[in-house]
Parts: C-alpha cells; sequence; structure tokens
C-alpha cells in the first residue's frame, strides 16, 4: 500500500463519551475516515501514524443531511466513521498525538 494514501486516509479523531478514556488506558477510538478506505486500509493507516497493533476496526457510513437555507436546498457530504479496538496492552496517548500532528 502506498505510504502517501495512508497518511490521508484518517482524517480526523471523534471524542464521544463511547470513545473517552476510562483510566488512563484507551483501547476504543473513533475516526472520521475518507469514505473509500477499506477495513484493511485503516487498520494499515493506524498502525503507521500511531505505532500500535490494532484488533478490530468497525465501519459506518453516514448519509448527509439536507439542508435548507435562503439560496435553497443543499446537502451535507456523506462521509464514513471507523471505530479502531487496540490489542490488550497497547494505547495511544491521545492528547500528545493531536499535538504532534497539528505541529507537523
Amino acid at each position: 500500500m502506498i505510504n502517501s494514501r495512508l497518511m490521508h486516509i484518517l482524517r480526523k479523531q471523534i471524542l464521544t463519551e463511547k470513545t473517552s478514556p476510562e483510566g488512563d488506558e484507551v483501547r476504543l477510538l473513533a475516526f472520521e475516515v475518507l469514505r473509500d478506505a477499506t477495513k484493511g486500509e485503516i487498520k494499515q493507516a493506524a498502525e503507521l501514524l500511531f505505532g500500535v497493533k490494532v484488533k478490530s476496526v468497525r465501519t459506518l457510513n453516514y448519509q448527509g443531511k439536507k439542508r435548507r437555507s435562503a439560496h435553497g436546498i443543499g446537502a451535507r457530504s456523506d462521509w464514513k466513521k471507523a471505530y479502531l479496538i487496540l490489542e490488550p496492552g497497547q494505547q495511544i496517548d491521545v492528547n500528545n498525538q493531536s499535538v504532534a500532528k497539528e505541529s507537523i
């Protein structure tokens, strides 16, 4: 797989109650990913970017909502969410990773 594609698959992290750390260990992570990314590509991208072992990947496809404005009817873009479950003993320091990614 081409590394440049893998670097762009994970678009942004989604923080919710479901993916919040319980204690110090974070094993469930959620990301907005490219719509055409496969589970295998998402797994490879996470392992490449964060240096952890991913146990499984679950994906959800969201339809963009219709929105009205003064200029007519429009729509938000469709998007895809991926839940990553890490292997036992693996964890990501979410705060340091987000700061490191922004500074690049």
